[in-house]
Formats: structure tokens, C-alpha cells, sequence
């Protein structure tokens, strides 16, 4: 059955394997499926949410693109575009924030984790971007989402406030309400320094991540300085129990070579880490150099990467102001 398929990345910078592994690799495989239909958006309106230095944030919009592009994402057979390029997210955004409760939002817990302590301080729209995410995916009539775990309880959100939208206005399936793609395995890449602590770019350790800008030498030094335990490698799927530094260096290598997880430890049962490492070390080369040496070439050619943007900007205008068009009849506008 097709499917039509919508994801945003935030252009945060330096973008790293979690990243990867988590959401870009699957984007590919998605948009290699001929009946897919697939939307990616780099979701620069939810980048503001907390302060951006506008430079970096303009380079980091053209670093996202180059990095789906360098990843195999192909301009010419998915829709790759910059959020705020297209007008009806905005607007959708706050028709939909009527609709939406507090109660709603006050259940998310990300805004609890990302505001920290003192939420007093925290801006609006942190508080309020699970609307805004809801409004990208119902403007395109989306039928899936791919979702990591730290994303389910967004579209729950936009399931909820597709389904009031369409009661309140009585139009049972206006709003189409968008399912779940969840990868089972591997799609929370943790730290290299702590196996508890998700892979992330705001980790001051540089050591904690595999970017996707990282040089061979880079990756290998990374990898043979990961955190491991005293004992050897597991020898079946229980003895990975209060592992999880050797579990997540099980995971990336079970992703990257596209195989679960018993096989990878059948492939290494009993043997030492560092023997291990060097395996490891090598597939991640194998696969992340070409795509950082992409990277590079595609960051010095923003012509390039600004017309695929346009492009793709115009591609998703056409769909999302027919819908914005819509959803504003149906208000009383």
C-alpha cells in the first residue's frame, strides 16, 4: 500500500551518527520504496524555539539539506524544502493552537526536560511547538510518521488535535490522521562516553558522538575510546543485561550492517572489545566518509543546496496552501 510520508529534521549543526541511524537512514530506505510518496522538511521555525546565532542558523539550514542529500536522499524524488519558506505552516500553526488544549500540552515531557528547572524562563514556543509539528504533517495529509521514541507522545498530540479539528467542525476525515512508523530496533543512538545518556550534539565531549562531518581518523579514535565494561563480548541477548555501553556498540554495528541484533553477537561472542572495535571502526568509515566528503563538496556550492530549497519550497507550497485554503473556509475566514 503507498504511502505518503512526512519528517522534519531541526537544523541544529553538526549533525551526528544518531542522527543518522535514528531517522536519515530509514528516510532513505522509505523514499527507495517506489510507492512511498516522501515529504522532508528542515524545520528551521522549530530551531527558534530556543535563541539561534541567524548566521549559523542560515548554515545550518544548508548543512541539513546537504546532509540528506549526501545521505541519499534524492532531490528529484522526494520533496526536500526549509519549513519557513512556506507560509501555511505558520498559519496552520496557530488556527490549530485554537483547537489544541493546555491540558495537552502540558503533558509533554520533552518541554519538561528541555526547559528544565526554571520553565518560567522557557519561550512560548517550546512550550507550544508540538502544535506546530502537528500543523507540518496535517498540512500534507500525511499518512505516516516515522517516530523515535522521544517523538510518540508528539503524534499522539497531532492525532488528538486532527481528530477535534474534524469533530468540531464536522468533517469526520478532513484532517487525515497520520500513523506511527516506529523502527523496532536501533532507533536511539546513545553516547559513546555513557550507554544511559542519549548521542547528542549538545554533549560537551566530542568524544560522546561520531559526526557526520568526522574525518576517517576521527571516527576511529572515537570508537576505540568508547566506554565499555571489564568483560568480554556477550554471548547471546541476555547477557546484554545492565550492558548498555556494549549494547548501544552492538546496535550501531547491528544498523550499519543491517542485521539484528543475535547475529552481530554470534559474529563476536567471547572476543575482546578491541577486536570488536576495529570491526567497527571500519564499517563506519566505510559508510560515514563518503557521506562527510558529500557534505563538504555540497557545503561549497550554496547555490546549489539554496535551489534545492526553493525548489522544494515551491513543490510544497503548491500542497500546503490548497490545505491551509481549506482549513480557513472551514474557520469562517
Amino acid at each position: 500500500m503507498s504511502k505518503k510520508i512526512f519528517s522534519g529534521v531541526q537544523p541544529t549543526g553538526n549533525l551526528h551518527l544518531g542522527n543518522y541511524l535514528g531517522a536519515i537512514k530509514n528516510f532513505v530506505q522509505l523514499q527507495n520504496e517506489k510507492e512511498n510518496e516522501c515529504i522532508f522538511c528542515v524545520v528551521d521555525l522549530h530551531a527558534i524555539t530556543v535563541k539561534q546565532d541567524p548566521k549559523e542558523l542560515k548554515r545550518n539550514i544548508r548543512e541539513t539539506a546537504a546532509t540528506f542529500i549526501a545521505s541519499g536522499i534524492d532531490p528529484t524524488l522526494s520533496i526536500i524544502f526549509n519549513q519557513s519558506m512556506v507560509p501555511a505552516h505558520s498559519e496552520a500553526a496557530w488556527i490549530l493552537s485554537c483547537i489544541s488544549r493546555i491540558g495537552w500540552l502540558n503533558r509533554m515531557t520533552q518541554f519538561k526536560e528541555k526547559a528544565g528547572k526554571d520553565k518560567e524562563k522557557a519561550s512560548i514556543g517550546l512550550y507550544s511547538y508540538p502544535v506546530l509539528m502537528a500543523a507540518d504533517i496535517l498540512l500534507y495529509d500525511a499518512t505516516h510518521v516515522p517516530v523515535g521514541d522521544d517523538q510518540k507522545q508528539h503524534l499522539e498530540l497531532c492525532r488528538d488535535i486532527a481528530q477535534k479539528f474534524n469533530n468540531d467542525f464536522n468533517k469526520p476525515d478532513f484532517l487525515r490522521v497520520p500513523e506511527p512508523l516506529i523502527q523496532k530496533q536501533f532507533s536511539r543512538i546513545m553516547s559513546l562516553k555513557d550507554g544511559m545518556k542519549k548521542m547528542s550534539k549538545s554533549d560537551p565531549s566530542d568524544l560522546s558522538r561520531i559526526n557526520l562531518t568526522d574525518k576517517k581518523d576521527d571516527i576511529s579514535n572515537k570508537i576505540k575510546r568508547a566506554k565499555t565494561d571489564p568483560m568480554s563480548m556477550p554471548n547471546n541477548i541476555e547477557n546484554l543485561n545492565k550492558r548498555p555501553e556494549a549494547e548501544n556498540l552492538l546496535g550501531i554495528y547491528s544498523s550499519i550492517k543491517d542485521q539484528n541484533l543475535e547475529k552481530s553477537i554470534s559474529e563476536f561472542k567471547g572476543k575482546n572489545f578491541s577486536e570488536f572495535k576495529v570491526h567497527l571502526s571500519e564499517i563506519l568509515i566505510e559508510k560515514i566518509d563518503p557521506i562527510s566528503n558529500e557534505i563538504k563538496k555540497l557545503l561549497d556550492d550554496e547555490k546549489y543546496l539554496d535551489e534545492i530549497l526553493i525548489k522544494g519550497s515551491e513543490k510544497a507550497n503548491k500542497i500546503a496552501s490548497k490545505k491551509i485554503k481549506k482549513i480557513k473556509e472551514l474557520v469562517g475566514f
